[in-house]
């Protein structure tokens, strides 16, 4: 299950999304802990040039909010070492954006849109951040492509069409009643998955794509903007790097907002389930929302919503619908509802596409509201995101090696979301032949760094609240702002109250105080 910030944008080739071997820089000493004293890769110098000549500027057109805003954006990058530990071997060309200040710029606020495999450089570039004019005017906005995502070492890995396509021929089907023959092309699938991941990058590469070089890189890139403490906003998984960050760098690092706060400790299936049963309560709040307040809502109360929602299923396995030149079944709709789910200002559209689906509509707003929810325009490489994904989640997580622990997480997970199933934790499963990965740091307190905001939402789809709270306790200096209402994350999303309590935090005003909450805007 993504838990990344969802973004529409093109591809851009930047020049910096391959592994090099070139020396662009001749480390002086080899890396001994990279958290104590100058970095060999320390001392970068970005060269920023225009991310975007003027033919791409006229097709992109004014961006809603700042229609100067893809003209002053600016490309570069920072060399990062694969291995950390090995500062003469291969290096990575980390691919970074910027927005500069529209004011007098006091340092650097790097912005992670989480993930795993989300790319901060087509986040960018896919419109204007709805940002606050004080942090607009006072901060250059930063991001990045982290290593293996995107423009920073992207990479594709052979086999993943074939364990999408067998993961949608038993999807909806009872893991009970899986036969063994079922069961055994699952692990051939999945492992040939893993195998073509090593034999696209290497296990070399795949031993550290785990988040624990993604902070020691994020200090790279701290240091060659030339600020000396990191000012930072880590939307879902970007919690898990900006925690860690504090852990391992608490002396460079400012304000930090983690918004949306993923499992830290949580072994990989635990994680997947409990986030399967986040998006149960997700769609919870989605019915109550659409019981109490949508203008047209198609259930008649919290116990029957479900039954309801599968006659609508039902008829689109009868007779699925045709969108975009595709039929639309039962598991597309509800990809497309559990992806509306992220977004809390697309909860009125959902209810009345329910609505209209529930009184046999067919064309007209039903057909135009679908095709607006379809995620097609990215000139992404088919599997790109899933590689980095699954990556990621193998290297951070205690990983089972045994099929009959991920049948049991898909009934758990089946039992905990019968709506959407067990499919997720099915995903994970080449983690299960997955190559040796540096291990994720566990234990994280970050007790000597500065105060850090917290900012969770009691309705995401994604991650769910109570990890929200279990990171402010987890973080010694960490005070927990909660958004009421619904979506996956809260910050820069039209919510004032959090915005202004945010800002106000990033601005050097502050923390909110102890237990703040935001009322739902819906």
């Amino acid at each position: 299950m993504r838990s990344g910030v969802r973004v529409r944008a093109r591809r851009r080739l930047l020049g910096a999304g391959v592994l090099a071997t070139v020396l662009a820089i001749t480390p002086g000493a080899p890396l001994a802990d990279v958290k104590d004293g100058p970095h060999p890769f320390h001392g970068q110098h970005i060269d920023w040039k225009p991310c975007s000549d003027q033919d791409e500027l006229a097709e992109a057109g004014p961006a809603e909010g700042d229609p100067d805003w893809h003209a002053r954006l600016e490309c570069g990058s920072v060399t990062v070492p694969v291995d950390h530990g090995d500062p003469e071997g291969e290096l990575l060309e980390l691919a970074l954006i910027r927005r500069p200040a529209q004011g007098a710029s006091r340092g650097s606020l790097v912005f992670d849109f989480g993930g795993p495999g989300v790319s901060g450089i087509d986040t960018f570039l896919a419109g204007a951040l709805p940002l606050g004019r004080g942090v607009r005017e006072n901060f250059d906005l930063v991001s990045f492509d982290p290593r293996g995502v995107g423009d920073s070492g992207g990479f594709t890995c052979r086999g993943h069409s074939d364990l999408d396509g067998l993961l949608a021929r038993i999807r909806g089907i009872d893991p009970d009643d899986l036969p063994e023959r079922a069961l055994e092309k699952l692990g051939r699938v999945a492992h040939a998955f893993t195998t073509g991941c090593v034999d696209a990058v290497g296990e070399d590469f795949l031993f550290n794509m785990g988040t624990v070089n993604v902070a020691r890189d994020l200090d790279l890139v701290r240091d060659a903007l030339g600020d000396e403490r990191l000012d930072y906003v880590g939307y879902s998984y970007g919690t898990s790097i900006g925690a860690l960050y504090a852990e391992m760098y608490p002396e460079r690092s400012g304000a930090l907002v983690l918004d949306g706060a993923v499992s830290i400790e949580d072994d990989l299936i635990t994680d997947t389930v409990e986030q399967t049963a986040g998006l149960q309560t997700s769609w919870e709040a989605f019915v109550a929302y659409c019981l109490d307040s949508a203008p047209e809502c198609p259930f008649t109360g919290m116990d029957t919503a479900s039954e309801e929602l599968a006659a609508l299923l039902d008829g689109l396995d009868t007779e699925p619908l045709r969108v975009d030149g595709r039929d639309l079944d039962r598991y597309a709709l509800l990809d497309l509802l559990r992806g509306s789910l992220y977004t809390e200002q697309l909860w009125p559209g959902t209810a009345l596409l329910l609505a209209g689906l529930a009184a046999d509509e067919r064309d007209g707003f039903v057909v135009d509201y679908l095709s607006s929810l379809r995620d097609d325009d990215s000139d992404e490489p088919p599997g790109a995101d899933e590689a980095a994904h699954i990556a990621v989640r193998c290297a951070d997580h205690p990983r089972p090696t045994g099929i009959d622990a991920y049948l049991q997480g898909v009934r758990e997970a089946e039992a905990a979301s019968p709506l959407f199933g067990g499919t997720e934790v099915w995903r994970m499963l080449p983690c299960a032949t997955w190559p040796d990965t540096e291990a994720m740091p566990t234990g994280i307190s970050a007790p000597m760094a500065p105060p850090i905001l917290v900012v969770g939402t009691l309705g995401d789809p994604a991650t769910p609240y109570s990890r929200a709270r279990e990171l402010t306790e987890q973080l010694g200096s960490a005070t927990l702002l909660t958004y009421e209402g619904g979506g996956h994350t809260a910050y820069g999303a039209g919510r004032a109250c959090v915005d202004e309590a945010v800002e106000t935090y990033l601005l050097g005003g502050g923390l909110p105080g102890e237990d703040t909450t935001c009322p739902s805007v819906l």
